[in-house]
C-alpha cells in the first residue's frame, strides 16, 4: 500500500511546483515528484565526477585522445 508523504512547502514553491509539473506534462504533482527522485538517484556523485575527471586527464596527458567531429563519438 502506498505511503503518504507530507511535506509543509512556501505558497510559492507550491505554484512553482505545480507549473512545473504541468508545463513537463506530468498527470500529478505526485508524479512529477517521484520522476525527480528518480533523476537525483541517478545522477553521478561528485566524488564519482571528480574520479572521472582525474583518470581523463591522465589518458590525455598519456596522449589517449582521439580527434571527434561530434560528441556523439562518445555514445556507447
Amino acid at each position: 500500500m502506498p505511503q503518504i508523504l507530507n511535506l509543509p512547502l512556501p505558497k510559492k514553491s507550491i505554484e512553482k511546483i505545480k507549473r512545473f509539473s504541468k508545463k513537463h506534462g506530468f498527470k500529478s504533482v505526485s508524479e512529477y515528484i517521484k520522476y525527480l527522485v528518480h533523476l537525483d538517484a541517478n545522477l553521478i556523485s561528485d566524488l564519482e565526477l571528480l574520479k572521472s575527471i582525474k583518470i581523463a586527464r591522465k589518458e590525455y596527458k598519456k596522449g589517449y585522445t582521439i580527434k571527434a567531429n561530434s560528441i556523439d563519438i562518445l555514445k556507447y
